[in-house]
């Protein structure tokens, strides 16, 4: 596990790259700028490339020994490293290359004991939120909490596509949760829904498919500000601790046809 001293200077790195990053990804990228990876609907653009570039030049000149995991440029090989770096450049890049205000810069590290740092930063509202563990969430550094309520009722409850792919469960949940008073909304960056629970504007995110490059920072947001992180699966759910039991159990009902 880091020490406290090791967690502040990786804390430290990750709160001036989430800032870097806010200032380097310009709303929208330039048509010649914009590409495709493994489909025609897998997007790649110019910006995501250049800001983990900056990313793992960073971290390898200030922790060489650390391991680095990119959604664009895979892992290093860096046996027995005491952290892991996992970095989504842009997160929701099929939004970011149509202009759509939503997408987000997403930063974990990783110790023996799990997530230790994250940040997501949110180029369009300027804001970083994140979190240390056992140290709490911030939003540019200033203390959040996850919603109180009790109720999914006149709630906001987040969730994501896996790719373009609707996973199993999700119309009969979302059905649900309308009978229940909730709404639901898919907005297309799996780190920015998940922190958004930490920034107590939604209730409850749940991402279909956890990935560690886009998941660890923002479920680490939510849990520092209070919310229950629970694992269905492959799923991650992130739930104000009120809502928590109700939204588990239209969840398991939606899934298993009850």
């Amino acid at each position: 596990m880091l020490s406290a001293a090791e967690l502040d200077a990786r804390a430290e790195l990750v709160e001036e790259l989430a800032r870097w990053a806010i200032d380097r990804i310009p709303t929208r990228p330039a048509d010649d700028e914009i590409s495709t990876k493994t489909s025609d609907a897998d997007w790649v653009t110019e910006p995501d490339l250049a800001v983990e570039r900056h990313v793992r030049e960073a971290v390898q000149e200030r922790f060489p020994d650390d391991r680095i995991v990119g959604e664009e440029f895979g892992a290093t090989d860096a046996e027995g490293a005491a952290a892991t770096w996992y970095v989504d450049p842009v997160d929701g890049t099929t939004n970011y290359v149509h202009g759509l205000p939503w997408s987000s810069f997403s930063c974990a590290v990783l110790d023996d004991e799990g997530a230790a740092v994250g940040a997501v930063a949110d180029p369009y509202r300027r804001e970083v939120l994140s979190a240390v563990r056992g140290r709490g969430a911030r939003r540019n550094g200033e203390t959040i909490r996850c919603a109180a309520a009790e109720s999914l009722v006149g709630g906001i409850f987040l969730t994501e596509l896996t790719m373009q792919w609707v996973w199993n469960g999700l119309p009969e949940l979302m059905g649900r949760l309308s009978d229940a008073g909730c709404v639901t909304r898919i907005m297309g960056s799996n780190a920015l829904s998940l922190a958004s629970v930490g920034a107590g504007r939604a209730l409850a995110t749940l991402i279909g498919e956890f990935g560690p490059v886009d998941c660890h920072a923002g479920t680490l947001i939510a849990q520092e500000s209070g919310a229950q992180v629970r694992f269905e699966g492959k799923s991650v759910i992130c739930a104000a601790p009120g809502v928590v039991d109700e939204l588990l159990e239209l969840v398991r009902g939606a899934r298993n046809g009850r």
